[in-house]
């Protein structure tokens, strides 16, 4: 081969190689520019999607904040309802006892917690609106015929029978008396004991037997008598357990109406017996006012 067809290989070689060259520094620089215009444009976007998410987070944190006020404000309205329904209720509740108050009281009779003993009057036609036989066993002459209250009866039985069962024996010598039974036996007292009968025995009208709630007692050791009630296991336990069943002592010692009768019990409620119990008063010490707050739960 000569000088020349080799330079002008080598040429040709060297054209072509710088040829290549070009093209792909082109080629590459195009990509290159490519990719810086596309890394713009994926920046812009990438701003773009940043901007609208922080909106997004902004709206969202409006959105979270005016649920938060509505939900607090949603749960105050619920919290002033319910305060108001139970004040509802409250009243409601206060209302329903007020009409059940009420109701009892005008079921049961006016007469039955009044001061009788030569303070208040019972006329003649006055009888407990139901009175049962007491029974025979609770009788110390099993012969007689005593009447009680219909509604006390229950709390009288329980009394005498609790009583047996701690070995006491309580007897009736009499419960309910008529006006013209009263009538008879103060007559009967004032020709044997003069005016000194007003000392222990109640004009007609005037006698809280004739209420049918109050039973005398006797017990075993004194004869069936009243005299030296006092004195016996009977009255102590009296004393200590009566007021539990809703009966109470009238006439104690040094009462201004008549002598101390420890035999005579009148059943005015559990819980009016409970409080003078618990205060170491007796019925006659209180107001007919204050009495009268117990009437409507006299036999609950």
């Amino acid at each position: 081969m000569s000088k020349n067809t080799a330079l002008y290989i080598l040429i040709s070689i060297l054209i072509g190689t710088i040829s290549f060259g070009v093209f792909w520094h082109m080629r590459l620089s195009n990509t290159i520019t490519m990719l810086a215009e596309d890394k713009e444009v994926l920046r812009t976007e990438i701003a773009e999607l940043k901007t609208q998410t922080d909106q997004t987070i902004a709206d969202l944190g409006s959105t979270i904040d005016t649920l938060t006020k509505d939900r607090d404000g949603l749960k105050e309205s619920l919290e002033e309802a319910r305060e108001e329904n139970e004040s509802v209720e409250k009243k409601v509740s206060t209302a329903l006892k007020t009409v059940e108050t009420l109701s009892k009281l005008a079921a049961t009779d006016p007469e039955l917690l009044q001061k009788y003993s030569k303070v208040y009057f019972l006329n003649e036609h006055y009888a407990p609106p139901q009175t049962k036989a007491i029974d025979k066993k609770y009788l110390y002459t099993e012969t007689d015929v005593e009447y009680l209250h219909a509604e006390v009866m229950p709390f009288f039985k329980d009394m005498v029978e609790d009583a047996l069962d701690d070995g006491i024996e309580l007897y009736v010598v009499s419960a309910f008396r008529s006006f013209d039974q009263q009538k008879s036996l103060k007559s009967a007292y004032s020709v044997t004991y003069g005016t000194g009968a007003n000392t222990f025995s109640a004009d007609q009208g005037y006698s809280e037997h004739q209420l049918g709630t109050t039973v005398d007692f006797t017990t075993t050791g004194i004869n069936g008598g009243l005299t030296g009630f006092d004195t016996t296991p009977a009255y102590t336990w009296l004393t200590k357990n009566a007021y539990r069943y809703g009966f109470v002592l009238s006439y104690p010692k040094n009462n201004q109406y008549y002598i101390f009768e420890p035999w005579h019990w009148r059943f005015v409620g559990t819980d009016l017996a409970r409080d003078l119990h618990n205060d170491k008063k007796y019925f006659y010490d209180l107001d007919q006012r204050e009495i009268e707050e117990y009437r409507a739960t006299m036999f609950d």
